[in-house]
């Protein structure tokens, strides 16, 4: 028999102790509430400090009269895991929406911050990064469609989902907290296409949205070791830079970049903003071939002169308050003339330029509210010979855990894939008309591997790898690799995603997984699946090749074993696309065997040292005995000697 509603009351006023008391009691749910209706832009970091500053500032100074809480009504009560039925609580809940809703609000040109999109002063945490842990792509689905929603529009739909029995409370509640239009906000949450979750609990209640349990991460250490260096420089030169403040000068505002070394006319034609140079809006769709020279300037502060010269001056002479990253191999120096914009507008938090000079992409952010005083980024990645494949998309935001990458003009639609998931489909990330795409989740940043979010990009799969460009991942074979379009590509890279954990930050250009062998094992216990997987650079040196060994029956995501690693070598490359390596591997009987696999025109294979063996053809399986040492060479079909990669 259903229970039937009980009629709703007036909130009684509260008392601070009252408040007090469902503040603590409740205050998980108070932080996880926070956290959810928060605006995403500001990143998972400062999300959870933000949360929990404003269930800590909810607490009143004094009793709370009639006319603060006039026209809200206790809300009976969900269940054991619902809204708690008490007026403290209603309270507190209230001021925490509130505050959420206000940090989401636009600001007026003259109006001071809302405390929501400041800092929090209390709680705080130098030196690590804290977000909730990893859930899966439901999860991820689900942070994605919340983050296209207003902010009334979030708090309708975590309301509905986790606090309150119907949206004649949630009206009220949206109403007594600032919402103008309660009715619009609940339209806007009944639009949101999210996934089911589990059919126990809604999946908002996951760990992924949990802002109480965490994973602590250090913040950039390099980058701290610099700001300390650069602070101590710009201590000691403030005495000889304040005697020059007063002096005229001749240019305009340069921002964080150092004072000029000296005037040189083609300098300063390159620091002019009317010089760059810009694509024709159309020039892609009717180019020979597809780069990042096609691409047209967008964003909306293209026109920007001020930012666009700040740009340019740090580009040229960096201050000792701008961090420079650059990937291996990428010079920072200056532009030889001047270069092509590429965008120009605001992601998140930041002010961001992008620019190409023929050989680099150079992405400069400064704070979107700041006059480029103040501390600011630039970022060098070499991008010379790339070609549409190559040139798909650039980073334009890092927060936290999350990264947002401007797209190429020929890029319709942008999905995420996990590539630990090879079933899955891909989930959709909303693409802006400027081409930049909302936040999605990183591996650049994670110390695990639970997931490895990839972007599909039209036939192309790209990842992060904590570059200014991404990674593109193909497989098949060294002289004809494709894109990862198939169901048996994606299954193979379900084994070899991880491996891309020792890619990180070397200036990759593309990773190419080639699955050379398929190995029955003995006994009859099914066939093991060699692969190599070459990561190429875009300076030509430092290629990374890895060989790894899967034996059958792991579930899709498990990683594959690896066998052999190697830099700086041809192999399994265009130039020698060849390769031979083996494995010590113990049957389910009991038994070792010495198992050897090449690829690439292997036409023989022979061991000798602690196992001795031979066999035509590209497979070798010789009975052994455990840690035993072997040494393996092949013929290749031209008669050449291969020996093993190790």
């Amino acid at each position: 028999m259903e229970q039937q509603a009980t009629a709703p009351r007036p909130i009684p006023p509260v008392d601070v102790e009252q408040a007090e008391a469902a503040l603590i009691e409740h205050y998980p749910r108070l932080v996880r509430l926070g956290y959810l209706v928060l605006p995403p832009a500001l990143g998972r970091n400062r999300r959870v400090l933000t949360a929990h500053a404003l269930a800590q500032r909810a607490l009143p100074r004094n009793r709370v009269g009639t006319t603060e809480l006039a026209g809200l009504n206790v809300p009976a009560p969900r269940g054991a895991d619902g809204s708690p039925a008490d007026p403290g609580y209603a309270y507190v809940r209230l001021r925490v929406l509130r505050s959420a809703l206000e940090a989401g609000r636009p600001r007026e040109r003259w109006q001071l911050p809302k405390p929501g999109r400041l800092p929090p002063l209390l709680p705080q945490v130098w030196g690590l990064r804290l977000f909730p842990r990893s859930g899966g792509a439901d999860e991820l689905a689900l942070d994605q469609a919340l983050a296209t929603l207003s902010g009334p529009g979030r708090a309708a739909y975590v309301l509905r989902a986790l606090e309150l029995p119907s949206d004649r409370d949630i009206r009220q509640v949206l109403a007594a907290a600032g919402v103008e239009d309660a009715a619009a906000a609940l339209a806007e949450a009944d639009g949101l296409r999210a996934p089911a979750g589990s059919r126990d609990a809604s999946l908002l209640e996951s760990m992924e949205f949990d802002p109480c349990s965490l994973q602590a991460r250090p913040t950039d250490l390099m980058r701290r070791r610099q700001h300390t260096r650069a602070a101590l420089a710009a201590l000691a030169a403030a005495v000889v830079c304040g005697t020059l403040l007063g002096l005229p000068g001749d240019g305009g505002p340069d921002g964080a970049a150092a004072p000029p070394y000296s005037r040189n006319a083609s300098a300063e034609r390159a620091l002019d903003p009317a010089k760059l140079t810009k694509a024709a809006p159309g020039a892609w769709k009717r180019a020979d071939r597809a780069g990042f020279a096609v691409w047209p300037a967008r964003g909306g502060r293209v026109t920007d002169r001020e930012l666009l010269r700040r740009a340019l001056a740090v580009w040229a002479r960096p201050g000792p308050a701008v961090r420079v990253t650059a990937t291996p191999g990428t010079q920072t120096g200056p532009a030889a003339g001047p270069p092509q914009l590429l965008y120009a507008g605001e992601v998140g938090q930041a002010a961001v330029v992008v620019l190409y000079d023929g050989l680099r992409v150079v992405r400069y952010a400064e704070s979107k509210d700041g006059d480029g005083s103040g501390a600011a980024a630039l970022d060098f990645a070499r991008a010379d010979g790339a070609d549409g494949a190559g040139a798909t998309a650039v980073v334009v935001g890092r927060a936290d855990s999350n990264v947002r990458y401007l797209t190429a003009p020929w890029v319709n639609e942008v999905g995420v894939r996990d590539l630990l998931k090879p079933q899955a489909a891909a989930q959709p990330l909303r693409l802006a008309d400027d081409g930049v795409t909302d936040p999605t989740l990183s591996p650049a940043s994670a110390s695990d591997c639970g997931g490895w979010p990839a972007l599909q990009m039209g036939g192309h799969l790209v990842t992060d790898l904590g570059e200014l460009t991404p990674a593109l991942l193909t497989a098949g074979t060294p002289t004809g690799p494709h894109d990862v379009n198939s169901a048996t590509a994606r299954a193979g890279w379900a084994h070899t995603a991880c491996q891309l954990q020792t890619a990180r930050s070397q200036g990759v250009r593309s990773v190419n997984a080639w699955p050379f062998a398929t190995q029955p094992l003995p006994g009859g216990t099914g066939s093991a699946e060699w692969v190599c997987t070459r990561a190429e650079t875009w300076r030509g040196a430092g290629s990374r090749v890895l060989a790894t060994f899967q034996v059958p029956g792991a579930r899709p995501g498990a990683p594959s074993s690896t066998v052999a690693r190697a830099e700086d070598t041809p192999v399994c490359g265009a130039r020698d696309p060849h390769i031979l390596t083996g494995v010590l591997w113990k049957s389910p009987h009991g038994t070792w065997y010495a198992l050897a696999a090449g690829g690439g025109g292997v036409q023989s294979i022979a061991a000798t040292g602690g196992v001795k063996g031979s066999a035509p053809g590209a497979l070798l399986a010789v009975p052994a005995q455990p840690g035993v040492r072997t040494e393996l060479s092949a013929r290749l079909a031209d008669g050449r000697k291969l020996t093993a990669l190790r």
